[in-house]
């Protein structure tokens, strides 16, 4: 490995922990009053920041990092720089999962009281957003016959999402109510996060990120083309399966605790391609981080821009992620 690219990589890991670092300092004093280190020393403060912002900045981390590794696997996979994490129906999945479980508890409401109906409803969306994920990819599998031919499967993901997303806007049709709760889920947030979901979303991270690591080298054949891969020996069904099962446990994982976080997931891989370019087992690695990183930021602003309200964090990752890929697309046609 040349010494420069060393280098590259060194100063990014450098870069990625001190930010993570800085970012969960902020998390801790910023809040709906702004920026406040009083709460790091005062006794009534210091409850407000373990139980609410420490969980809270430790949850999103975790789920940009899960959202992070997902988008390096899926454009590793899909040899494509344009696919994320959303890309085999999980999105829609979980959106409708979600919209069936708020019109559920909007049409039981009149039956059993809209306090009830309402706890039931948010009791269920973790779990109906995390398996309406998994269920979009297993449609996007079954419409493509299983992960033998990436085009199959990235046209199915497209016709499922197309397919799922339509049914979701006919269930907010006849219930109307469950569409303020499915915009909620649709812009993302991490105002939920406390320390049972950053539990989740930690133990999801530490299950996933080894196997992808291990299929690091897969993936590195994979870019040669699958008749070089195939002649390496490497047994291609059963990698894609291994690995569109770690995208969709990552994504099911992170849009169940914090909604659909645009942009995440797509921008980190690019990132770290862009500083620090490298073979995928590095890649995966940073990608992780920079997803943590990058979704940390992004909370911290959406706390203290126009405090005492928040933004909600997936309008910030959208425009900060957005204008990132237009700013690189526009100097990359000026070469």
């Amino acid at each position: 490995m040349p010494q420069a690219d060393r280098l590259r990589r060194r100063r990014l890991s450098l870069l990625l922990a001190l930010t993570a670092l800085c970012g969960m300092l902020a998390g801790l004093v910023a809040g709906s009053d702004g920026w406040s280190w009083r709460a790091l020393s005062d006794a009534d403060a210091a409850t407000i920041v373990a139980q609410i912002r420490a969980p809270r900045t430790l949850g999103a981390w975790l789920t940009g990092a899960l959202l992070g590794l997902a988008g390096a696997v899926a454009q590793g996979l899909f040899r494509n720089p344009l696919a994320d994490p959303y890309l085999l129906g999980s999105a829609a999945g979980a959106a409708l999962a979600v919209v069936l479980v708020l019109a559920a508890g909007v049409l039981a409401g009149h039956g059993i009281g809209l306090a009830t109906a309402g706890l039931l409803a948010r009791i269920g969306l973790v779990a109906a957003a995390f398996l309406g994920a998994l269920i979009g990819v297993l449609l996007t599998l079954a419409l493509a016959r299983g992960a033998e031919q990436t085009a199959r499967l990235l046209l199915a993901g497209v016709v499922v999402g197309v397919v799922l997303g339509a049914v979701s806007d006919l269930v907010t049709s006849v219930a109307p109510d469950a569409l303020r709760g499915k915009q909620i889920f649709l812009l993302g947030t991490t105002g939920y996060l406390g320390w049972g979901s950053a539990a989740v979303l930690g133990a999801g991270l530490a299950l996933l990120l080894p196997p992808a690591l291990r299929l690091a080298r897969a993936l590195d054949a994979l870019t040669l083309g699958e008749d070089s891969a195939r002649t390496m020996g490497l047994p291609l069904g059963r990698v894609r399966m291994v690995l569109v099962g770690v995208v969709a446990l990552a994504t099911g994982l992170a849009v169940s605790q914090s909604g659909l976080v645009a942009f995440v997931g797509l921008a980190a891989p690019h990132l770290v391609r862009r500083f620090a370019p490298s073979a995928h087992g590095f890649n995966l690695a940073a990608s992780t981080a920079m997803g943590g990183t990058l979704l940390l930021a992004s909370d911290v602003l959406a706390r203290t821009l126009i405090a005492p309200q928040e933004l909600p964090v997936g309008v910030l990752t959208a425009v900060l992620g957005g204008g990132y890929l237009l700013w690189l697309l526009h100097a990359r046609s000026r070469v």
